[in-house]
């Protein structure tokens, strides 16, 4: 289903006979048409295991199905929102900052580990994101949360990217993902610039960077 970008807080999805889309519970702010909004107690794609294995990867935020014929507007606690188009590719991002998307994708998590090993894990705890993160998968469009602005920031192959941990809000794409540390004797006496860990992502695809180090 498609989303319009109304503006930098709001965004409205189509909804289509016959399809349905999933959204965080709560963030409808206005709708026409004939469209209801049923609690998901799956908390997404996948069922009852998917979801089980959500839940004990502490990424089952609650959702809500959303189906019928017309249009919603969606947003939520005034934050930025930011429409993502995929195309067959996979989006890594926290289930917290999950608006809305298309109920086609198929919804899984990843563990961190599989992405940069050890210093993945790190990442996990350094940023407070655990071990696992959101995965959604095939042709759709998402639209996920963050404060301030954010830009897309492109990965090309032998050009990785260093993003601030609290700065980062999504990735995807054929992309790794680890932790990089900088640390030095100023750090370590207190005399360091603040900027001691960065993710670093290399391969193809683009990564998601908000105007602000805080988390949602």
């Amino acid at each position: 289903m498609p989303f319009r970008e109304v503006n930098s807080k709001m965004v409205e999805a189509t909804v289509l006979p016959g399809q349905r889309m999933f959204s965080q519970r709560g963030a409808m702010l206005a709708y026409k048409g004939e469209v209801s909004f049923t609690p998901d107690i799956h908390g997404g794609q996948g069922g009852v295991m998917s979801m089980i294995g959500r839940r004990l990867a502490n990424e089952a935020t609650p959702l809500m199905t959303v189906e019928g014929s017309g249009t919603v507007l969606f947003g939520h606690g005034g934050h930025h929102v930011q429409v993502i188009n995929l195309t067959g590719d996979t989006l890594y991002v926290e289930a917290d900052r999950l608006l809305a998307f298309d109920g086609t994708l198929q919804q899984g998590t990843m563990f961190l580990g599989a992405q940069g090993g050890v210093m993945g894990m790190v990442r996990g705890q350094v940023t407070g994101q655990g071990l696992f993160t959101t995965t959604l998968k095939g042709h759709g469009a998402v639209a996920v949360m963050a404060h301030g602005g954010v830009i897309e920031v492109p990965i090309a192959p032998q050009r990785p990217v260093h993003v601030d941990p609290q700065a980062y809000v999504a990735h995807h794409g054929d992309v790794r993902n680890k932790l990089s540390t900088a640390l030095g004797w100023r750090d370590m006496v207190g005399r360091g610039s603040g900027e001691a860990f960065q993710l670093e992502l290399s391969g193809s695809g683009a990564v998601y960077v908000q105007a602000s180090e805080e988390k949602l």
